[in-house]
């Protein structure tokens, strides 16, 4: 394979975002459990085409070949004539697929032929994800973390965002997996990623970070909903110096009220997400917050939820896992509104400046 369509990664780690645009010729499917971001998907075999040719492969690889050279001709001619039709004749897009094979070459020999400036990406996806995975087990270990621990509706992925209004390196774990870290987290109408997705976009904050500066992001378990965080990305958090919010209880009642007020309208969602406390909470409780949940009495639900399951559970896990928080910068807070945010984000950045 020529060198002159050739771009290696692993000689070049972060270069790929010179190119005017990536292009990922790899089924949708693949597509949709990770891809590099900012790729634009351009199969050259959808999915139905690509099982056609496996199937076919496992028989006669040279009649696979052939069927795949003809399927994969017609659709970089429909991408040509649609997706690339108004690129000017200067772009310079970087090609990939699964591992630098067939599927790339081919789409990239024809960009060429065209007269545009394509490479394709050596090793294809399999070496933006060894990228990745090397990345997270990696780079954690560099940087200086500061943990925000505090009780279940104390308003820490808000302090985050007060923190990141400022001008502060932030991590919100929550937004990246789009769950909330608790029973009741799924996000309405927003699935979570692949964990591959998640830890694609993990890797790309990551990697932006400045190392000379403090990076906030806030107390999590190892799983956040479906998505696991990585060990040295863990390991850092649970060694790093902590920030906890001490809210009072009518505080985060308000806080987790509006935070959730969603829930109200989706009482059946609500009920099914208390029943993944069975076993861990008496059957007559969870039974009446069953009941509550039907009944839209959401203030009497979140009441019993602090007392009876959030609380008792950060006091058995925050001091085990997060080995300095004896010694936190504590953060007194008897109201969780904006302004609140607003002043405690700057106490807590002064303190780190000292």
């Amino acid at each position: 394979m020529s060198s002159l369509l050739t771009f290696d990664l692993r000689c070049a780690l972060g270069e790929y975002a010179d190119f005017d645009e990536i292009i990922d010729v790899r089924s949708p499917a693949e597509f949709a459990q990770d891809h590099i971001p900012g790729a634009l998907n351009c199969p050259v075999l959808n999915d139905e085409e690509r099982h056609e040719v496996g199937l076919l492969y496992a028989q006669s690889p040279f009649e696979a070949r052939k069927l795949g050279a003809a399927l994969v001709a017609r659709n970089i001619a429909t991408t040509l004539e649609t997706h690339f039709r108004s690129r000017p004749k200067h772009w310079r897009p970087l090609v990939y697929c699964w591992r630098g094979g067939m599927r790339s070459l081919s789409a990239a020999l024809w960009l060429n032929l065209v007269g545009w400036r394509a490479k394709q990406l050596a090793g294809g996806y399999k070496t933006w994800r060894g990228h990745v995975v090397a990345l997270l087990a990696t780079r954690p270990a560099t940087l200086q973390w500061r943990v925000i621990c505090g009780a279940t509706g104390s308003g820490k992925t808000r302090l985050l965002a007060a923190l990141a209004a400022r001008g502060e390196q932030t991590l919100d774990l929550e937004a990246l997996a789009a769950h909330k870290g608790s029973v009741l987290g799924g996000l309405p109408n927003r699935p979570q990623p692949t964990q591959k997705w998640f830890e694609t976009c993990l890797a790309s904050r990551i990697e932006r970070f400045d190392p000379e500066k403090v990076i906030y992001v806030e107390a999590e378990s190892r799983k956040i909903g479906t998505c696991a965080l990585p060990n040295a990305l863990i390991d850092a958090m649970r060694t790093a110096p902590c920030v906890e919010i001490h809210a009072t209880r009518e505080a985060r009642l308000a806080y987790l009220l509006d935070d959730y007020a969603w829930l109200g309208d989706n009482p059946d969602a609500l009920a099914a997400k208390l029943e993944r406390l069975r076993g861990l909470i008496d059957n007559a409780t969870l039974d009446r917050w069953q009941v509550w949940a039907h009944e839209r009495k959401l203030p009497e639900l979140f009441r019993e939820l602090i007392e009876r399951h959030y609380d008792p559970l950060y006091a058995r896990s925050q001091h085990k896992n997060f080995r300095r928080l004896g010694i936190a910068q504590r953060l007194e807070a008897n109201d969780l509104t904006e302004e609140a945010f607003k002043r405690l984000a700057e106490e807590v950045a002064s303190q780190a400046e000292q």
